[in-house]
């Protein structure tokens, strides 16, 4: 997965020669190994009570057939958890690309992750995900299919080996149930029945821009005239839409996600992967003001796009789940849609050729507020979802593309209120996405890659005026390496810094957690908090 006009790397073909050095001593270059895959992320908090673990799936990927096998809920722990924690466990080695991959339950999609390149020695990693969510989709025995498309031959020889297992803690003493969707569907047809006592709804979208293609770097488009690599009508303006009925009922920004061989230097991200790598986070849409519609027991359509995305093009993988929170006090909730108001998308790319600099200016902006009520067993409440999301970006190349840089920004704003009895609940949550990264290719063959990437967001609670939860997340991603290109393995002499700091404080506490590299070398890991 790369960028620079098709330009690929296997981490095995890239490598220099030597042994992994200590981390307080950093080799002069990459050797044959380097230090296991980690991030500056927390862990899952969990609470000190009973835990009772099952595996979902042990299997090892070398094409593009897909684990299936089965689940049962765990024996010993009850059927109402006040945590559930998905954890994955890989190893590989040898010579491979990244890779993406899917976990399915019941046909719930509950993990979507990409592998690290190996070392020719071996690496292993793991992720953890809170998939407490997903309780009511454990209650019951599921079928279970996973997936890590791979190709294995004589060239590209690492087998992903992977185990899968959750984690149940029972709720008991003071620890209580968490409170979760009482019903999780996967948008697996083109319509879905929901249950006709909904009080809210969420679509949650694992949204990615994958496969080898250009859509994998969605941000680095062009329309015509514009000479690149990869074109698109609109340029690199995306947006991630969900409709009901036809009608449009949600909008989000895409997340950039950057894969561990992303801007054509896996060297950046062998120890440190970019933000979300390992874990795909679902764009999330509220559509209780549509639950009156759905609430009616006939089959809807909920479809999801993406704007931008030239007519016929492959490149995005959407898989959706949704999240239903049904009245216990009502068989049957009734109410309405009151507003659907939305402003025409603005969607600009002005070109400037010249030389020995080409450049795109890209921005885009659209809001879009609905607003519904439901008259529930505890009385009428209306919610009310406004989002905007826009978007500005600025590619500069040049002809043959051996220098390409972009900087760019995608802000994605939501407000949630709900209002009924007392005061009203407002939940805003403002992220921005952030990328700035230029490579070139020296006239000695020399490519190298600097890039810095944010991923933020601020979320506040209030009760009227009053604010009662609030958070402030920071991960930020810093990289710098280059190695030299067309020469056999041991003459490529690569070199790479990288550095992650993930700082998240708020009303439950603050992490603050800093990691650095170094050739491959793990030369720093400091806590703040």
């Amino acid at each position: 997965m790369s960028m620079l006009g098709g330009l690929t790397l296997a981490a095995g073909l890239v490598l220099g020669a030597g042994p992994a050095a200590a981390a307080d001593t950093p080799p002069a270059e990459f050797g044959t190994d380097w230090h296991d895959p980690l991030t500056a992320a927390p862990p899952v908090a969990t609470p000190h009570t009973k835990s009772c673990q099952v595996t979902l799936a042990e299997a090892q990927f070398r094409d593009y057939t897909p684990y299936k096998g089965s689940y049962a809920p765990p024996k010993g722990c009850g059927h109402r958890w006040s945590k559930v924690v998905l954890r994955l466990d890989g190893k590989v080695k040898g010579r491979q690309y990244d890779r993406l991959g899917y976990l399915h339950v019941g046909g719930v999609e509950v993990l979507r992750t990409s592998t690290p390149e190996p070392s020719v020695d071996g690496i292993a990693w793991n992720v953890e995900k809170d998939v407490t969510r997903y309780s009511d989709t454990f209650r019951a025995a599921q079928p279970v299919e996973m997936l890590i498309g791979n190709t294995v031959d004589d060239t590209y020889t690492g087998v992903i080996d992977v185990k899968v297992t959750l984690t149940f803690y029972a709720a008991e003493g003071r620890t209580a149930p968490a409170a979760t969707p009482d019903k999780v569907l996967p948008l697996d047809t083109a319509q879905v029945t929901t249950p006709r006592n909904a009080e809210r709804v969420v679509a949650e979208v694992y949204a990615t821009g994958s496969g080898g293609g250009c859509e994998e770097f969605w941000y680095l488009a062009v329309p015509d005239p514009a000479a690149y690599s990869c074109k698109a009508p609109a340029g690199p303006n995306r947006e991630v839409q969900i409709r009901v009925d036809g009608q449009l009922a949600g909008i989000a920004a895409p997340f950039p996600t950057v894969w561990t061989g992303g801007w054509s230097n896996p060297f950046l991200w062998y120890v440190v992967p970019a933000p979300r790598a390992f874990d795909v986070k679902p764009v999330e849409y509220d559509l209780t003001p549509y639950a009156a519609l759905l609430n009616d027991g006939r089959p809807h359509q909920v479809e999801v796009s993406v704007a931008g995305v030239p007519a016929g093009q492959a490149g995005w993988s959407t898989p959706t789940n949704l999240l239903i929170w049904q009245d216990k006090g009502s068989k049957v909730v009734t109410g309405g849609l009151t507003r659907h108001d939305e402003t025409a998308p603005v969607n600009s790319t002005t070109y400037k050729p010249g030389s020995p600099e080409l450049r795109l200016d890209a921005s885009s902006s659209h809001r879009l507020t609905t607003a519904g009520y439901l008259n529930t067993s505890h009385g009428r409440v209306t919610t009310t979802v406004a989002r905007s999301v826009s978007a500005d970006s600025v590619h500069r190349w040049t002809e043959g593309e051996n220098t390409d840089a972009l900087k760019g920004s995608w802000h994605d704003d939501q407000s949630v209120t709900t209002s009924g009895r007392g005061p009203a609940v407002t939940a805003r949550d403002n992220r921005t996405y952030a990328m700035d990264g230029t490579t070139t290719i020296g006239t000695d063959g020399r490519l190298r890659t600097v890039i810095s990437l944010g991923d933020r967001a601020d979320a506040l609670t209030l009760r009227g005026a009053r604010p009662t939860v609030f958070s402030h997340l920071d991960d930020t991603y810093q990289g710098d390496a280059s190695w030299t290109m067309n020469v056999p393995r041991e003459q490529r002499h690569a070199v790479g810094t990288s550095a992650e700091r993930y700082r998240l404080y708020g009303s439950d506490g603050c992490y603050d957690r800093s990691l650095k590299t170094a050739q491959g070398t793990l030369t720093e890991d400091v806590r703040h908090c």
